[in-house]
């Protein structure tokens, strides 16, 4: 699935999942990038968004994966057999997506060309390094001469005093800073005893507790936090900055839509997209050997839910 807009999602089928969400931005648009590990000899394009990573086949648009960068776990460049390139450097990206690993191998058909590499670490680097625009945040480095420390493209509109955090029984006093992208509280008597809070978290499912008095200056904070919130939630400011120096088209025009066929398939529990991906390669141990009746010899056990027939077609 995409969760929050597209950065936690693996493997995307549906077209309206390949468009973007608001605050997502087209970094880089790479073509003739292979999927070699689940399309090896297809060539495709690759997109790179602020959120997460996107390839398409160009010949089926419909044959096409998200990675979302929460997912990743590691990127690194390594040799690949690429049908299209023989042996050649490639990119591995190791994912994690509901306590299980997949991985994706991407090659450029085009020789000598480094920007798969460069532009997909470092706007993975960038997404990294600036969480805190996306993440709930305890006891951070947030405040500075009573200040609150901005991040880029931040801006206070409001700091409300006589604020009660009622995460402990006597409750702990002081002050919100309310700012086009989160809402922070801080101690007046230890400003390091702190939470940030973006507005992408709220209505998770993280309960706070705050008091202000008297209600009417309760009551008027919550309106100004709501309307921040819902401004916010129509053009979300996610972070993540990085610029090519060419500026790619719009991630609109690049995203080929699909032609709905007027065919019912069904699916083949065996033979989905995410075996193709599936890192069993990071299991800790082998699994138990076992006497096949249809080999005629010992192989590992397989995993619940797999057969060898369903094994030989993927592979096939």
């Amino acid at each position: 699935g995409e969760g929050r807009g597209g950065e936690w999602g693996v493997i995307d089928v549906r077209v309206v999942q390949m468009k973007v969400r608001p605050g997502e931005v087209l970094i880089d648009c790479l073509d003739s990038i292979e999927d070699t590990k689940g399309n090896n000899g297809d060539r495709g394009r690759l997109l790179v968004t602020n959120l997460r990573i996107i390839w398409h086949s160009l010949a089926l648009p419909r044959v096409n994966l998200s990675v979302g960068f929460n997912c990743i776990l590691s990127i690194t460049t390594r040799t690949a057999n690429s049908k299209l390139r023989g042996q050649t450097e490639a990119l591995y990206i190791l994912t994690k997506c509901n306590n299980t690993r997949f991985e994706f191998i991407f090659t450029s058909v085009i020789p000598g060309s480094p920007r798969l590499f460069t532009s997909v670490i470092a706007v993975h680097r960038a997404y990294e390094t600036s969480k805190i625009y996306r993440d709930l945040k305890l006891r951070g480095a947030l405040i500075q001469n009573k200040q609150l420390r901005l991040l880029p493209q931040e801006q206070v509109y409001d700091k409300i005093n006589g604020v009660w955090n009622l995460s402990s029984d006597q409750g702990n006093l002081g002050t919100f800073f309310i700012t086009n992208v989160r809402i922070v509280w801080h101690a007046n008597m230890n400003d390091s005893f702190n939470v940030s809070i973006p507005y992408l978290q709220i209505s998770g499912g993280y309960v706070l507790g705050f008091k202000i008095d008297p209600v009417e200056k309760l009551q008027a904070a919550v309106k100004e936090i709501n309307s921040l919130h819902k401004v916010y939630s129509a053009s979300p400011i996610f972070g993540v900055e990085y610029e090519m120096e060419e500026k790619p088209q719009p991630l609109e025009e690049l995203t080929i839509e699909q032609v709905q066929d007027d065919v019912e398939i069904e699916p083949d529990e065996q033979n989905d997209a995410f075996v193709a991906y599936f890192a069993d390669a990071n299991k800790e141990q082998d699994r138990e050997p076992v006497y096949s009746e249809e080999l005629g010899l010992a192989v590992e056990k397989l995993k619940d839910g797999f057969t060898l027939q369903g094994l030989w077609e993927v592979m096939g």
